[in-house]
């Protein structure tokens, strides 16, 4: 497999690794599209279930107004809990 980076920058730590790790660069760049694609599916399954519970009501969603005034007050007692 061959693969052209824009970035100099990329291939040049991508070389470096390869390096210090005794390991073929192709070899580093499969693991890391699959480790990637991995997550992804992983990430696409955890939407994809909790958009089922939504859907059939499982579960019910939170206004938007409610959550940024949960994190404004915890933000806010964050820094009431702080020695000055």
């Amino acid at each position: 497999m061959e693969i052209h980076f824009r970035s100099p920058d990329l291939q040049a730590r991508l070389d470096r690794l390869a390096a210090e790790t005794g390991r073929a660069t192709d070899e580093l760049v499969e693991d890391a599209v699959f480790g990637y694609l991995a997550e992804l599916v992983q990430t696409r399954e955890m939407l994809n279930s909790r958009y089922d519970d939504l859907k059939s009501g499982a579960v019910k969603p939170i206004p938007g107004d409610e959550v940024a005034a949960y994190f404004r007050e915890r933000s806010a007692a964050a820094r009431r809990s702080r020695p000055e």
